[in-house]
């Protein structure tokens, strides 16, 4: 049965801005802008004031998913320019030590599992990544651009061909924080 209309509300805070112009939204906020293009979702989005509404007339199971969705990818949108997203790696290894180094927008990893060639992971977006003893710090308010930096090295680091319950080496994240480091 489908509903007549399925809406999501979002309570924008006093420090945001945010700008709508069709489906193209623009959040700004202390800790610098957001712009994300929704015109290819199915649904409506207006903004009254401080509200923006995320709405389907009639929708099918997909649109109303995207309603949730999209005020998901909007909640996040502003939680970035308020607090920002960081995450923690940890660097793990039992007998070769592996040091990673920034290199310009890529991150090497050395001596992964005793391997002479450093593996390459490049750092998506406006993303700040720092290097500790034994952790990195991946920082910012983009949270796809973070997690998707933080999981391109988890995956960098993949044990394969080998038993993984022996082979723990790696770059595993151990902390998802809201609130940059």
């Amino acid at each position: 049965m489908r509903l007549p209309e399925i809406s999501r509300t979002i309570q924008v805070p006093e420090d945001v801005t945010v700008n709508l112009q069709s489906k193209l939204i623009s959040v700004k906020g202390e800790k610098g802008s957001l712009t994300r293009d929704f015109s290819f979702a199915p649904i409506s989005i207006d903004a009254e004031g401080k509200n923006i509404r995320v709405s389907a007339k009639w929708p099918r199971k997909k649109e109303s998913a995207l309603v949730g969705t999209i005020y998901s990818h909007i909640q996040n949108m502003i939680t970035g320019v308020t607090k920002g997203y960081s995450y923690k790696l940890k660097i793990v290894f039992s007998h070769f030590p592996i040091s990673v180094k920034l290199e310009g927008k890529s991150i090497l990893i050395e001596n992964f599992t005793g391997e002479r060639r450093a593996r390459h992971v490049k750092i998506i977006g406006d993303v700040k990544v720092k290097i500790e003893t034994d952790d990195i710090i991946i920082s910012g308010i983009n949270l796809e651009d973070v997690s998707q930096t933080s999981a391109n090295i988890e995956q960098a680091t993949r044990v394969r061909g080998k038993d993984a319950r022996v082979f723990l080496d790696g770059l595993y994240v151990y902390e998802r924080n809201e609130g940059m480091a």
